[in-house]
């Protein structure tokens, strides 16, 4: 297998994902593919999980030393890992004939499918686990409830056109799926037989769809129409997850409550490592300052979510009763 490994290989990687559920080594459908991808490259790294931040859409990301990519810069993270020349798996596969028509089946209709399973096509316990399951309950209900509606909103799913959306997103899936599995016929990955970002991609969907839906879930059905994407997605899970440790292999650790990226962003509280004490940068200075919001920025947004709730009806809100009903032990 041939890729392309830049100088940082020497160097300690980090991955910060949310955490392992469903026998994955993180049940987060933006997280695993970035596992994947680094487990198929062989680049050794350690995986550490933060819970602090469920709705962060800077995880996964990934830091060594001072480097640091977040999955909310440059089209994500696997994607600076490339740009940066630390390790590119496609170098020889984006001038391929079908190679955009199958990204763009993975990353539109499917991800969208699987958007809309957790969060709405199913009675959302799944996605409640995976994001909010370390939060106390009544910010976890809420934040899960917001989701649920900011979750509609961009699939422009309405009371109106409900059902219409639903059967628009798993008749893609269906056609998605069907071409995929023409495309992977019995081969070991989608092109050439060796790996690609897109198998990374794609083997991460079909196991969060596998393991972590409901045996009732309709896009899992789906999926289950095609043995030899099943047989694909099994195989890679026994040589990746199930083969046990090497010395490629992550390590794994969580993320204390209080780790947070160095650099970067604000969204984040900030607690540096230990170090011998200097003088900080401006540049450290304002991400202190703008960290110290956060926690009560997230308090702020979830009282007028909560005002919101209190002002419409379930109906306005497109939020079922079944949903609303919903209790997670």
């Amino acid at each position: 297998m041939e890729q392309v490994v830049g100088e940082r290989e020497a160097e300690e990687f980090t991955v910060v994902a949310r955490k392992p559920y469903f026998g994955l080594p993180t049940a987060c459908p933006i997280c695993l593919p970035l596992f994947i991808y680094l487990k198929l490259a062989h680049f050794p790294f350690r995986l550490s999980f933060n819970s602090i931040f469920p709705d962060s859409d800077q995880i996964p990301y990934v830091e060594s030393g001072t480097y640091v990519a977040y999955n909310n810069e440059n089209s994500g993270v696997v994607e600076c890992l490339k740009k940066d020349g630390i390790v590119d798996l496609d170098s020889e596969f984006q001038s391929a004939p079908d190679w955009v028509s199958i990204q763009a089946m993975i990353n539109s209709w499917l991800a969208d499918a699987l958007t809309y399973e957790l969060w709405v096509g199913t009675d959302g316990r799944s996605a409640y686990k995976i994001y909010y399951s370390d939060l106390s309950w009544p910010i976890g209900k809420v934040l899960f409830l917001k989701q649920v509606y900011s979750v509609k909103q961009r699939l422009g799913i309405t009371k109106d056109n409900a059902e219409h959306r639903e059967d628009e997103i798993y008749r893609r899936a269906k056609i998605a799926y069907g071409a995929l599995s023409t495309k992977l016929g019995e081969q070991n990955f989608l092109f050439d037989d060796r790996p690609s970002s897109l198998d990374a991609t794609f083997l991460g969907h079909v196991l969060v769809t596998l393991h972590a839906l409901p045996d009732t879930s309709v896009l899992r059905s789906k999926l289950l129409e095609h043995d030899n994407i099943v047989r694909y997605a099994e195989k890679l899970k026994t040589e990746l997850i199930e083969s046990g440790s090497s010395s490629s292999g992550p390590q794994f650790r969580s993320v204390p409550s209080s780790s947070t990226p160095r650099k970067g962003p604000s969204n984040w509280s900030s607690k540096p490592k230990s170090k011998p004490k200097r003088e900080k940068t401006e540049e450290e200075k304002t991400f202190k300052r703008r960290a110290k919001y956060f926690l009560a920025a997230q308090l702020l947004a979830v009282l007028l979510f909560l005002s919101v709730m209190g002002s419409y009806d379930s109906g306005d809100l497109e939020l079922d009763d079944e949903d609303e009903g919903i209790s997670f032990n």
